[in-house]
């Protein structure tokens, strides 16, 4: 896993063969944050990354000038990876949170300029997702949300659609408060 552009453009991260995550490819990351740039500053700006996995989102986030990421991951191993390359980078920048996320967001009373969610394509709530980050007011005004998800869900009809970027087997929808 390595990280794109920014502060920590270069940096690798060598991922456990045990791993269950599915890390966002390079190519899907990389073209996924060029389209993100036309939508917003990264710099200063709060971010929240729901299903973090292998952190790769969030290392992003934060090396392309994110004041504050918020990295929501469930999986013990995949936490304790994420803060194993938070320490190399020698940030304070970062909150890993050990949790689930829609605990998490149930309870969470913080806005953010962008949210990030890369759930497992075959969850049974993935669906609900997208109404639930509005629902709870999770994003700022003029913030966005970008969700990651298979072929198979079309986001399309949503009140807070922008757009749906496809990237090989990976599938991003945009939506903007």
């Amino acid at each position: 896993m390595r990280i794109i552009t920014g502060k920590y453009k270069g940096r690798h991260f060598d991922i456990p063969r045990s791993f269950k995550a599915r890390p966002t490819t390079d190519f899907a990351k990389e073209n996924i944050f060029n389209v993100l740039t036309g939508y917003m500053d990264f710099e200063g700006a709060e971010a929240l990354d729901l299903f973090s996995g292998t952190g790769s989102i969030t290392l992003e986030l934060l090396s392309r000038g994110c004041e504050r990421v918020i990295s929501v991951e469930l999986d013990r191993d995949h936490h304790r990876f994420i803060q194993q390359c938070l320490e190399k980078l020698g940030t304070k920048a970062v909150t890993p949170l050990r949790a689930d996320v829609f605990r998490f967001v149930k309870t969470c009373r913080q806005q953010f300029d962008i949210i990030f969610a890369d759930p497992p394509y075959a969850l049974k709530e993935l669906p609900t997702i997208p109404d639930l980050i509005f629902e709870k007011g999770l994003l700022k005004e003029d913030g966005i949300f970008v969700f990651e998800h298979g072929k198979d869900h079309d986001f399309s009809l949503h009140p807070h659609f922008a757009e749906h970027r496809c990237y090989g087997s990976v599938n991003f929808s945009l939506f903007k408060y």
